[in-house]
């Protein structure tokens, strides 16, 4: 079984080695720089790996980005490969991290709330 330490490390090289990827490296149009990788998680085998997405914009906009983002899946585990230190590269796959518009949508009720509040 791998440590809870190791396997917290390899997900932040994953992390920030996918952002840089999906930044610098992916050529798409439709991947764009609206795209940013808010987290990894690996399993404990390291043969999978999600990568949470955050993407500004619309659904249609979000699915068109993932759908770059899917068509890049080898290039990107071939480069993940190159830069990490792993004997095997885990199989990657995309998730669409929707947190962000969460916590916005819950600020927007809660500042309707107070200024309901306020009013009376």
């Amino acid at each position: 079984m791998k440590s809870a330490k190791r396997l917290t490390r390899i997900n932040d090289e994953i992390m920030r080695e996918a952002a840089e990827i999906i930044r610098s490296e992916i050529k798409d149009p439709r991947v764009n720089t609206i795209a940013s990788v808010t987290k990894a998680v690996t399993t404990n085998d390291l043969k999978l790996c999600k990568l949470y997405v955050s993407i500004m914009g619309d659904d249609a906009q979000k699915k068109e980005v993932i759908e770059g983002l899917n068509s890049s899946l080898k290039f990107m585990r071939k480069l993940l490969a190159e830069r990490l230190n792993l004997r095997n590269t885990p199989e990657l796959s995309f998730v669409i991290d929707d947190s962000l518009d969460y916590s916005y949508k819950i600020d927007a009720l809660l500042k309707r709330a107070q200024i309901t509040a306020g009013s009376d």
